[in-house]
């Protein structure tokens, strides 16, 4: 199930202090929040068990592994990575699709991890603060000069002078303090290319694939790079970062490990998912024609055919898939989410529940489950969807979609507090805070005071906007 959704507006000062610092595996600026409400972000649950099983050895060996890193896919097709708030790596969906074997991707994460494990963050925030003192203390001398000059009257050439002589105490200090800046970050992305390789090492891990991934951008920077400064990149300039990388890489032990064939076909698998998912038809046809019989080009194109409107023929592919990996939980996901978008959710129910059962109850799949009970419109599912529901929220609490189905189940109980209660929780997790408070001061109203429904509504109500 992709899911589209939006991180909370807290998540846009996060994204801002991303794009300020440029702490990303190549100069592209982080994807900009959506109605100031956060960066665009994927879910699936195939995708993300992917990524997680990518990421835990690296972040063991990082000392990282009981710091409940999360790993958020940033609907966004370019080539990107970054890292933010010391607790996240953020991944573009680009970066997955464009990543053809799992060591380049993993490469990546090995890179972003080297920030984490290096507090780049924290650190740049101290330089940052460093660096607006100075800028201050330099405004406040030219300031001060432009004063003088401008005190002692118009129309003399010595007082042009020092009002010029302000202009440039002014504006030089601050040119010295950005290039430093830009150094202290062009060392901070080699030091994380120096602590990716090490963790990889450490994995007993190839290399290989970040040194590749670096190269295959190489060439598509370069002309963009011809004749910039070099001290003016907050990126080590592509060449330059490219040899250093090779130089000490090609010294590990692993570097001509090749990726587990059965690794290599998850990643090929989800590959095809995005690629289905995102992409028109057209380029989807274009990477997997009929004339490749893989079972990633069959997942690619029966995902594509149901979501163009063929819903028998997609059903027919999907099953063919099913008869080839019967314990494949993604299969069934995708049998019921055809139905349910196709006005089915009755016929969705069954494979959702396979899938729930084969993915040891992943939440977004309950959730998908969930919606296929509340949409039949049949009371006898009600409390089935309550309960499946609960359980979803309670694991995965930052989903609205949970909530929005949750409360819809709720008002079919006729249980209007705790609907009102879900409705206010889907509410805020958007980003829409105003309605959040109107719907959680309305469940206050019907939860006895003290309750704990009383007291998470109150939460809602009292709680403070995030900033921008």
């Amino acid at each position: 199930m992709l899911l589209q959704i939006a991180l909370r507006k807290k998540a846009s000062a996060l994204t801002a202090l991303v794009t300020a610092a440029a702490i990303a595996l190549l100069p592209v600026p982080a994807t900009r929040a959506q109605e100031g409400r956060g960066p665009p972000v994927l879910r699936d649950t195939e995708t993300e068990q992917l990524v997680r099983e990518y990421t835990r050895p690296i972040l063991r060996v990082a000392g990282l592994e009981k710091q409940n890193i999360q790993m958020v896919i940033i609907n966004d097709n370019s080539f990107n990575a970054f890292v933010a708030d010391g607790r996240r790596i953020f991944v573009n969906f680009g970066a997955i699709l464009q990543s053809e074997t799992p060591n380049q991707l993993i490469g990546v994460l090995a890179h972003e991890t080297g920030h984490l494990a290096g507090g780049h963050l924290s650190k740049l925030r101290e330089q940052l603060a460093n660096a607006q003192t100075q800028m201050i203390i330099a405004m406040l001398l030219g300031a001060g000069a432009l004063v003088a000059g401008a005190s002692r009257g118009s129309g003399s050439s010595g007082n042009n002078g020092l009002a010029n002589a302000g202009a440039a105490a002014i504006a030089g200090p601050q040119e010295m303090i950005r290039r430093s800046l830009l150094s202290y970050q062009r060392q901070q992305e080699e030091n994380a290319d120096r602590a990716g390789v090490k963790f990889l090492t450490a994995t007993q891990q190839s290399p290989k694939g970040m040194y590749e991934t670096f190269k295959r951008f190489t060439s598509e920077s370069l002309f963009a790079a011809r004749g910039a400064d070099p001290y003016l990149q907050s990126h080590p300039m592509p060449a330059e970062r490219v040899a250093a990388l090779q130089e000490f890489a090609s010294t590990s032990p692993y570097w001509d490990k090749k990726d587990d064939p059965a690794l290599q076909l998850r990643h090929d698998m989800v590959r095809a998912k995005i690629s289905a998912f995102m992409e028109r038809p057209e380029l989807v046809y274009r990477r997997y024609p009929l004339t490749n019989d893989s079972m990633p080009a069959r997942y690619a194109r029966a995902i594509s055919t149901y979501l163009h409107g063929d819903l028998r023929s997609a059903l027919t592919q999907i099953d063919a898939l099913i008869a080839v990996q019967p314990n494949n939980p993604y299969f069934y996901e995708v049998r019921g989410q055809a139905l349910l978008e196709s006005g089915k959710p009755a016929d969705a129910i069954a494979p959702l529940r396979k899938a729930v059962a084969l993915s040891n109850n992943a939440p977004l799949i309950e959730m998908l489950l969930g919606q296929a009970l509340v949409g039949t419109d049949n009371k006898a599912y009600t409390d089935d969807a309550v309960r499946i529901l609960r359980a979803a929220v309670a694991r995965e609490p930052e989903a609205p979609l949970g909530y929005m189905q949750l409360a819809m189940a709720y008002g079919r109980k006729g249980d209007y507090a705790e609907a009102d209660l879900a409705s206010a929780q889907a509410a805020y997790l958007r980003g829409d805070n105003k309605t959040a408070r109107e719907l959680a001061t309305r469940a206050k109203t019907r939860f006895a005071v003290g309750t704990p429904g009383w007291v998470k509504a109150d939460d809602i109500v009292a709680s403070k906007p995030p900033r921008n």
